[in-house]
């Protein structure tokens, strides 16, 4: 007898067969199939939860079969399967031959969750599988996709119930998914407000950019200036995701085994924050077996590395391949695994190790740098010139006027989101059946066709381009983010028209031709208007 499991393994996990056969000898139970140590201790709770739920443990020898064989089977989610399978060898329930099982296994028969039953539903249905019985708690995960019938079950003795049910009614009891809470303002609540900020009007409207066009991001300036705090804001003003976003999202978050709150569903795009003492693999991903990592956490969102420079050197600069290609390829021994890892970097750094450089006293005045030219040149090398030419948006960011301290016309984060859902609503639009969903994945075939110049525009982009050195990247990068800022304008009801004009230029130069250097917050005294 046998029964369909799930292991999870990359972004697309593995089916798992698993089959059971009883024979002869001393009663005990044998596991083969690269059956790591949890798997291999499922056979003590497989039988203490036979014997807390009322049933019999067969009193013979039986084999456990997780096939393939060649894919190593590691924790505790293929607990239930077993226990069905030898149910079902005992001839103690049926088994459907359309059946996927999850679920780990408890000494007094209680189920506990697992991690990827959304990709374990995903997986199934690809291969033709329609009935699935998961934890309860499990449940409105798995049951987030249409296609598939859920049994949600809490103990060993509601498993076997539902089969029974099975055979008499030819169908699993259905999962009654409760109603979809109403969309709220829930991540600009919890992010916090734009209005909250005063002053940083440059950093606001570079956020407002960065948000709407999925731009990478850096911002620069002395502790205190309200760098974290403004970024941290920056999940309020996202797009919500699309449905196959969210789908996407959820699934790297449910094989990666991380809480939701009780939500099925992941609908606001993620907003990571990696602490700088964070591994590449952490940041990457991997693992024996492989689990998404930061990149992937951040799919469709923001990964925000706060104190950037003090990050490994080897995990900021393996970055640069998974900016370009939306994905992140890992590979073992037994093969290789892709994670999808769609996501905006947003940088924030202190000027120097101090944080002194370009920090000013009540008086206006420079406070004055502790640090060594060769240390703060030491410092700023960890942002190397391949990935600083990835980053389309850079700011510096002083400390407010003391004076603008007290205001309270700041604009709320909610009109600000507003425009970035009417800019992200065009992009949709733009590239609806393409490979992409942002602006700044544009390729350089998309810049020609969507970027569209005046004669005006043209001339005052050709200038920067010579004036400023722009490599060819920078130069595509300034004209994705002027696309960006022209979208912006027609989504705040402005009278242009959909072709790049000279403000819009302008606007993307100036938010690209600082950053290079860290002694250029020096030369800026309207970065915190």
């Amino acid at each position: 007898m046998y029964v369909s499991s799930y292991a999870p393994y990359g972004a697309e996990g593995v089916i798992i067969r698993v089959e059971a056969d009883l024979r002869r000898g001393i009663p005990g139970i044998d596991i083969t199939g690269l059956a790591e140590g949890a798997v291999r201790e499922s056979r003590e709770r497989v039988m203490a939860a036979f014997r807390n739920s009322g049933y019999l443990f067969p009193p013979e020898r039986i084999l456990i079969n997780l096939a393939p064989a060649g894919v190593r089977k590691e924790g505790a989610a293929l607990d239930l399967a077993i226990a069905l399978a030898v149910m079902a060898a005992a001839q103690l329930v049926p088994l459907p031959d359309n059946l996927m099982v999850m679920g780990e296994l408890e000494l007094s028969g209680r189920l506990r969750p697992v991690r990827g039953a959304l990709a374990a539903a995903a997986a199934g249905i690809e291969a033709g599988i329609r009935e699935f019985m998961a934890p309860a708690e499990n449940a409105p995960e798995a049951a987030v996709l249409a296609e598939s019938r859920v049994a949600a079950v809490s103990t060993l003795s509601e498993a076997a119930a539902a089969l029974i049910t099975w055979a008499k009614s030819g169908s699993l009891p259905a999962y009654q998914a409760p109603a979809a809470p109403e969309p709220g303002l829930r991540a600009q609540e919890e992010a916090g407000d734009f209005a909250e900020v005063r002053g940083q009007g440059r950093y606001k409207r570079a956020l407002e950019i960065a948000a709407s066009g999925g731009h990478n991001l850096l911002v620069f300036g002395p502790p205190g200036a309200g760098k974290t705090m403004l970024a941290r804001r920056m999940a309020g003003i996202m797009a919500p995701l699309t449905t196959q976003e969210a789908l996407e999202v959820t699934r790297l978050y449910s094989l990666a085994g991380i809480p939701r709150g009780g939500s099925a569903l992941i609908t606001s795009p993620p907003f990571r924050s990696p602490h700088h003492s964070a591994s590449a693999e952490g940041i990457l991903g991997g693992g024996r077996v492989i689990t998404p990592g930061e990149i992937s956490l951040a799919h469709c969102g923001v990964l925000f590395m706060d104190e950037a420079p003090e990050f490994g050197n080897r995990v900021l600069q393996s970055l640069r391949e998974p900016l370009e290609d939306g994905v992140v390829t890992i590979s073992r021994a037994e093969g290789k695994a892709r994670l999808p890892a769609d996501f905006q970097l947003f940088l924030a750094a202190n000027t120097c190790p101090c944080g002194r450089l370009g920090a000013r006293n009540s008086d206006g005045g420079s406070i004055g740098c502790l640090c060594a030219p060769e240390e703060i040149r030491r410092y700023w090398r960890k942002f190397s010139g391949a990935l600083l030419d990835r980053i389309e948006v850079r700011v510096p960011v002083l400390a407010p006027d003391p004076s603008r301290m007290s205001e309270s016309s700041e604009e709320p984060s909610a009109a600000v989101a507003a425009r970035v859902a009417g800019a992200a609503a065009m992009q949709e639009e733009r590239f609806k059946g393409a490979a992409i969903r942002r602006n700044a994945r544009m390729t350089p075939g998309m810049i020609e066709r969507f970027c569209s110049l005046t004669d005006e525009g043209r001339r005052a982009l050709t200038l920067a381009a010579a004036k400023l050195g722009l490599s060819g990247r920078a130069f595509h990068s300034v004209l994705r983010t002027a696309r960006t800022i022209a979208d912006l304008d027609l989504a705040a009801g402005g009278s242009g028209s959909e072709r790049i004009n000279t403000a819009h230029i302008l606007e993307a130069v100036q938010h690209r031709r600082l950053g290079e250097d860290p002694y250029d917050i020096l030369s800026v005294s309207g970065a915190a208007p």
